[in-house]
């Protein structure tokens, strides 16, 4: 047996049978193993950020890694950016990065580079095997290391896990086609700790105390469980509940409990967290903005607020915390749901920031996965109109590398084909990875994808104000337009094989979604939205 059929086999010895490819010279073996072993999907993807944003979305749904398939360094870097995101979400990933043959690496031919250091910029776990006989182990220690989250470049053994980490194996070509590899049993990964009996003592004073509290969940605690918990404690204390802008994961809509999604502004969250005397942290980080601004503070805390973190951010049991939490201050009670929102017709008038979303919430569909790069359009709007709408999941922009939506949406799909994905995503950022588009159409998935055109990097226009930069003209304003010529969605989508539709009012947006709902595979809806100024 080679290398590359003992690496295949281990994976699906280790429950991992889907690989996001795009491969090279160096993993023709591990190509060819794959008529051995249909139980492998291979699921094609034209650039390498598609493949690693697909085994993000897959494992954010599924809770196990998908495996990605990359071409030497080279192609791990056009993966990096979703990888990043995957790494910010805690997902568990398991990259296959072919190298050349240990005999070329001294020729350093026209590919040759530092996979190892590029892989660690994003990975809790690199290694690559010496010989034929480690690639087996190695790929089990790999997906092991994938479902324990931890700290890139750390390898400390008594750290433990949360949903997962992003694992990296680099296999040398003559590995690959090498005799002499074995497959290996598979591995524990690290459980989760127990957060201490006096820290959830602790934290159940402040929340029965005099003083202010609020709770920032994230993580596990964003599923129905860690959210039945919040509402219960809510309930009994008052205690406003919060989570972060774009959380990986969360819950939400008619039958689930409520919890409010700070804001991407520091203005808007000092607001929200305005008289909170006490925050703590159960599975979150300290909220900061994403970026310097010039005499604005860098952390969203508001002085005075004294921050608990109660629970860690990776290796915690984060729902068991908040269910010993909640049966400390409410033994017994009930959470409150979300009620299912009032039918209502859909004015018909032109797209535009403040409407577009309504639409979705009004039309969505029971169950469905939202994947949400809407960003500027979405970051005002798209929580309130989709709060009271059939329960579904939304997956967010963890890590604001954009260029993840079409791609996680394949991902998603693939995990759950029996729940229709929404995937709403910006014009800018869709440029990045459209070519996900074609995976959609050759894998018949059931992806609806919403274009949110205005024709510009919209977020941009506020951040030049945000920075100082004053007054700009028309050199400043090209870098931030998106058209001449106007970007055509639908041509492009008609191109890579799948169906496409223009929408210019709400009503077109109601009926066309409609119509893709009621049809199987993909389908793209190229939104057009008016300014609010216009007439």
């Amino acid at each position: 047996m080679n290398g590359a059929e003992a690496l295949l086999r281990t994976l699906l010895d280790n429950d991992v049978n889907t690989c996001f490819a795009n491969p090279g010279t160096s993993e023709m073996q591990f190509v060819a193993a794959l008529d051995r072993h249909t139980d492998m999907r291979g699921v094609l993807c034209l650039f390498e950020g598609v493949a690693t944003g697909a085994a993000d979305g897959y494992a954010r749904m599924t809770g196990r890694p998908a495996a990605t398939l990359l071409h030497l360094g080279p192609g791990l870097a056009n993966g990096l950016a979703n990888l990043h995101n995957a790494r910010r979400a805690g997902t568990p990933v398991v990259n296959v990065v072919g190298d050349h043959a240990r005999s070329h690496k001294s020729l350093d031919s026209p590919l040759e580079s530092d996979i190892d250091s590029a892989a660690a910029t994003v990975s809790s776990w690199v290694r690559r095997p010496a010989e034929p006989a480690d690639v087996g182990p190695d790929a089990a220690a790999a997906v092991a290391a994938a479902l324990s989250a931890g700290v890139p470049g750390d390898t400390d053994p008594s750290r433990t896990g949360t949903s997962g980490a992003v694992s990296t194996l680099i296999v040398p070509a003559d590995l690959s086609w090498s005799e002499g590899g074995q497959p290996a049993t598979r591995l524990a990964a690290r459980s989760l700790r127990s957060v201490a009996d006096r820290e959830v003592d602790t934290i159940a004073a402040l929340l029965t105390g005099p003083e202010t509290v609020a709770l920032l969940i994230d993580g596990a605690g964003l599923g129905e469980s860690g959210l039945h918990a919040a509402a219960r404690i809510h309930k009994a204390t008052g205690t406003p509940l919060f989570c972060p802008t774009w959380p990986a994961r969360l819950r939400r809509g008619a039958g689930v409990p409520e919890i409010q999604p700070l804001s991407y502004r520091s203005e808007a969250v000092h607001q929200q967290l305005g008289g909170i005397e006490h925050l703590v942290l159960i599975g979150a980080r300290e909220p900061v903005a994403s970026f310097a601004y010039p005499g604005r503070p860098g952390s969203f805390v508001p002085s005075g607020t004294t921050v608990h973190q109660m629970v860690p951010e990776a290796g915690f049991d984060v729902v068991g915390a908040l269910t010993r939490l909640a049966d400390t201050v409410a033994p017994g009670g009930a959470a409150p749901l979300l009620e299912p929102g009032a039918p209502s017709l859909i004015p018909d008038e032109p797209l535009r920031t403040r409407n577009w979303a309504q639409v979705i919430g009004t039309v969505l569909p029971q169950d469905a996965i939202i994947v949400d790069e809407s960003i500027t359009e979405g970051m005002n709007t798209l929580a309130a109109a989709t709060a009271n709408a059939p329960a579904h999941d939304v997956l967010g922009l963890k890590g604001l590398a954009i260029g993840q939506g079409l791609p996680v949406s394949v991902g998603a799909a693939i995990a759950c084909p029996e729940r229709p994905v929404i995937c709403l995503q910006a014009d800018g950022s869709a440029l990045y990875t459209i070519s996900a588009l074609w995976t959609q159409a050759r894998e018949g998935l059931n992806v609806t994808t919403v274009i949110l055109n205005n024709r510009s990097y919209a977020i941009l226009r506020a951040e030049l104000d945000r920075v100082g930069a004053g007054r700009t003209g028309q050199a400043a304003e090209a870098l931030l337009d998106l058209s001449r010529p106007d970007i055509d969605f639908t041509a492009i989508a008609t191109g890579l094989g799948v169906p496409a539709g223009r929408a210019r009012t709400t009503a077109e947006l109601a009926e066309q979604f409609a119509k893709a709902q009621a049809t199987p595979g993909p389908h793209l809806i190229d939104a057009i939205l008016q300014p609010e100024d216009a007439g």
